[in-house]
């Protein structure tokens, strides 16, 4: 097994989600590795969470990465995050990403969760997708 490729992988992430048209028009280039500090208002993407298992198989070594991808609105009701949410799981589904290190085998969604956030007047959809990748 090797987390060698993570960095590969969040980065070929990134890119993938900056680029894509629909996902700009729907929050420009609010998408973040890292909010910043202080309020955020509107809605921007964010880069989440990952859980690394081995994936190692005769061939080679290879990990899973459950990684989430988080759209927050401080808009009222669901409706501007489910389209958001939408945009980045056709950006990602199935994508044939680059990698600088590495290569992803597949890339597939997982599920959503979708809540309020109340203590901030939020609303919050994360969004876990599964990649292969081998080194």
């Amino acid at each position: 097994m090797s987390y060698g490729i993570t960095a590969a992988l969040q980065a070929a992430v990134y890119q993938a989600l900056i680029a894509d048209p629909a996902i700009a028009d729907l929050v420009g280039q609010e998408i973040y590795d890292a909010v910043p500090p202080g309020n955020t208002s509107g809605t921007y993407v964010s880069l989440g969470p990952e859980d690394v298992q081995d994936a190692s198989d005769g061939t080679g070594g290879g990990a899973r990465h459950d990684f989430v991808v988080s759209v927050v609105t401080s808009e009222a009701g669901f409706a501007q995050a489910k389209q958001v949410a939408a945009a980045i799981s056709d950006a990602l589904t199935d994508a044939e990403l680059p990698l600088s290190r590495g290569h992803l085998v597949g890339l597939w969604f997982l599920k959503a969760q979708a809540r309020r956030v109340d203590e901030v007047n939020q609303r919050r959809i994360d969004i876990t997708f599964r990649a292969r990748v081998e080194d």
